[in-house]
C-alpha cells in the first residue's frame, strides 16, 4: 500500500473523516530531511495497512490546509484520530520514535 496523496481538497473526506487513524506527511520536493523520512513513511504505509491511513501532503501546492495545522518546519507528521491531531513529529526522526506514536494510538 502506497501513501494516499493528500490534497487541500480532499482534506476532509480523506483525514477528518476517516474511520481509521490518518498519519500525515507534510513535505516538499526541496526539502532534504523530506527525502530522508520518505522511506520510512513508504513502509509504514505498507506495514500498518489497515490500522492507519497513511498520507502525504505537500506543502506548497496545498497551503492552506498546512497553515490551519500550524506546519511551520517540514518534514512534519501529523497523526489524527477522530478528525482530531493526536500527536505531532517534527523533523526526520527514526523510525522507532514514528512507531511509538503509531502503536500508542492505534
Amino acid at each position: 500500500m502506497k501513501p494516499v496523496e493528500i490534497t487541500d481538497d480532499n482534506f476532509e473526506s480523506e483525514v477528518l473523516k476517516s474511520d481509521t487513524p490518518v498519519l500525515i506527511d507534510f513535505w516538499a520536493v526541496w526539502c532534504g530531511p523530506c527525502k530522508i523520512i520518505a522511506p520510512i513513511v513508504e513502509e509504514l504505509a505498507q506495514e500498518y495497512d489497515g490500522k492507519i491511513k497513511v498520507g502525504k501532503l505537500d506543502v506548497d501546492s496545498n497551503q492552506q490546509t498546512s497553515i490551519k495545522y500550524g506546519v511551520r518546519s517540514i518534514p512534519t507528521l501529523l497523526l489524527f484520530k477522530d478528525g482530531n491531531v493526536k500527536e505531532t513529529i517534527i523533523g526526520a526522526v527514526p523510525k522507532k520514535l514514528i512507531v511509538e506514536k503509531l502503536n500508542a494510538t492505534v
